[in-house]
């Protein structure tokens, strides 16, 4: 008996461990951020668009490269969330479960999570070579959507197998049709989807590799889908390698605008999802 008490404990505090060591490593990431980022940040930084010589330390700032994140992050997860959700309601209410469909489905989704982001982009150039698509904002976001549509397919397939089986079981017995199965399993799932379009934004919206070929890099703002846009990750990128001090505290500012975006629509997406789960059934 005193055994399992010892046991219990341990475990205890590794969990504690566990927890503090996350929230340390939060705490640690976003104050460096704000030691390094804020004195270099005022408001030229997010009203306006980098002029000649921004990256040997003239003035200017990074509005290109805000907008065409949000542009390309917002394109590219609603592109993944109009292709996951029929993915996702078809291997749950008309494939049947453990079918080879089912099976190899969910299989793939989870192979095309582990996939590196670089290996996106690659696919997603020489897609746009076989189309005779340049580097541009649409580019980068049919790409970004390939990157984040097994992040938004997964995170939507979990919750919608939580759904109680009782609730489908009761709209088929009132006479409706699948697709009314699928509404009512749509409002219900509805705060799971919000956290997943969370997920895929803050995972399109920072990364850098798959996008570097695809949606190419200017100073210009983005005002075509056809024309190449700016992103953060990149403008952070090009900075931070600047030879010039001041260019590199910039990079931090960038950096810390990034951080506050993600921590932003996190936040939203919480506060949304928590008055939307007391309409939820359980």
């Amino acid at each position: 008996m005193k055994g399992r008490i010892i046991e219990e404990k341990i475990f205890t505090l590794l969990m504690a461990f566990s927890s503090l060591a996350i929230f340390a490593s939060l705490i640690l990431l976003i104050g460096s951020v704000i030691f390094k980022g804020a004195p270099a940040l005022d408001l030229a930084m997010v009203t306006e668009a980098p002029s000649g010589g921004f990256y040997l330390g003239k003035k200017g700032g990074v509005l290109n490269a805000i907008l065409g994140s949000f542009f390309l992050a917002g394109g590219a997860v609603f592109i993944s969330l109009v292709l996951s959700i029929p993915i996702v309601m078809y291997i749950n209410h008309y494939s049947s479960k453990g079918s080879l469909l089912n099976t190899a489905t969910r299989f793939s989704i989870d192979v095309l999570s582990g996939v590196p982001s670089i290996i996106f982009g690659v696919f997603g150039f020489s897609i746009m070579i076989i189309l005779g698509i340049k580097a541009s904002l649409l580019g980068g976001m049919i790409t970004v959507a390939m990157l984040v549509l097994p992040v938004m397919c997964r995170a939507v397939d979990e919750v919608a197998r939580l759904v109680p089986e009782e609730l489908p079981e009761s709209v088929h017995a009132l006479g409706a049709t699948r697709y009314d199965v699928i509404k009512v399993s749509l409002r219900q799932i509805l705060p799971g989807i919000l956290t997943a379009i969370m997920i895929s934004f803050g995972r399109a919206i920072g990364d850098a590799a798959s996008v570097l070929f695809t949606a190419g890099f200017t100073d210009e703002m983005p005002l075509s889908l056809l024309q190449p846009a700016a992103t953060l990750p990149l403008s952070i990128f090009f900075q931070i390698n600047s030879p010039v001090a001041e260019v590199q505290n910039r990079a931090y500012a960038s950096a810390l605008i990034l951080t506050a975006v993600i921590l932003s629509i996190s936040l939203s997406v919480r506060i949304i999802a928590s008055k939307m789960k007391k309409k939820v059934v359980k």
